[in-house]
């Protein structure tokens, strides 16, 4: 049952991909997908259901079924469960997300300084304000979401949301951080001081130095854990 599941799954797939329907084209009716396929109506609607989950269908009630455009985020879910079920056996996987988040942002902060214009400087400034004196944690995620937009790489860029995501959940949930908020805004400042002078091997040894304090700070519990 769970292989004929997936192999229709992977029809549809191929349906969507040979017919080269963009997003939001809507999908063939349930009653031509079934004649398609020679499938149930109800293998045909587990199979759309399991398809939406992963943001390759979108589901509107009352309208039908059309092409999503499969966002990294429709991973968050399991990966999120994931990292949640094994963080309570092993403390590590907090430092595991952490590299991932590492590994893409010190790649791309170099590409940043080049790029950047007065609209995103003002905007990065914006959210250290914010972390000094309000929601650290919500600035945080706004600072890495704005900060690799000029870059135009929209798959990393949910891939770091991603990561973060799942790391600041985790943590917040085994072990809520200490909130330092002068060392936070201090360390960010830093990095757009670099991007406001264009220097971008400066930007990524400051941004190297930003996720060694994070490591610095995380590492306090992973040792207690161990």
């Amino acid at each position: 049952m769970a292989g004929g599941g997936k192999l229709l799954q992977d029809k549809v797939v191929d349906l969507i991909l040979e017919s080269g329907l963009p997003p939001g084209a809507p999908l063939p009716s349930e009653p031509q997908l079934m004649a398609q396929f020679g499938a149930s109506r109800n293998s045909i609607r587990e199979t759309l259901r399991a398809l939406h989950t992963l943001g390759i269908v979108d589901i509107r009630h009352g309208y039908g079924t059309f092409v999503g455009e499969a966002p990294v985020t429709a991973l968050l879910p399991g990966l999120l469960f994931r990292a949640r079920q094994s963080a309570r056996q092993d403390a590590s996987t907090l430092a595991d997300f952490l590299q991932l988040r590492r590994i893409l942002e010190t790649a791309l902060i170099s590409e940043v300084p080049q790029r950047a214009n007065d609209e995103l400087i003002g905007e990065l400034e914006s959210c250290i304000a914010e972390m000094r004196s309000g929601d650290v944690v919500e600035a945080d995620r706004r600072f890495h979401q704005a900060l690799y937009r000029p870059v135009g790489n929209e798959i990393a860029v949910q891939l770091i949301d991603l990561f973060w995501t799942v790391y600041h959940r985790v943590e917040a949930e085994i072990d809520p951080p200490e909130v330092v908020r002068d060392e936070i805004g201090d360390e960010h400042q830093r990095i757009v001081d670099a991007i406001r002078a264009g220097d971008c091997d400066a930007a990524a040894e400051e941004m190297a130095r930003h996720f060694s304090d994070i490591e610095r700070r995380s590492r306090r519990f992973v040792d207690e854990q161990q």
